[in-house]
């Protein structure tokens, strides 16, 4: 399901001319990413990373959380800088469409 959500993604960032809208598709992938790797991390019935002998249970690893964690405030950043980009170009060219602007 992952996969198909990227290729649909993928192609919208392809076919797209409008600027706004690669970067929602570029968003889309950012987060099935993200979602990929935080549910590759997870373990059944697993317990938190404290460090108890008695434990019997599968205990999850934080790094795949916390390097996630960073990824998307890293996506909000870059999000932001995109669309802050974008509302820059609208209003000195007047269009959004990269058709139009690559002319």
């Amino acid at each position: 399901m992952k996969v198909l959500i990227i290729a649909i993604a993928a192609f919208g960032f392809i076919a797209s001319e409008h600027l706004v809208r690669k970067l929602m598709c570029l968003a889309i992938i950012e987060s099935t990413i993200i979602l990929a790797f935080l549910d590759a991390a997870y373990a059944t019935r697993g317990r938190a990373p404290i460090l108890d002998p008695a434990a019997e249970t599968a205990m999850v690893d934080p790094l795949p959380q916390a390097l996630m964690l960073t990824a998307i405030v890293i996506g909000v950043c870059f999000n932001a800088l995109a669309l802050a980009l974008i509302v820059q170009i609208a209003r000195e060219r007047g269009t959004v469409s990269g058709s139009e602007l690559h002319d």
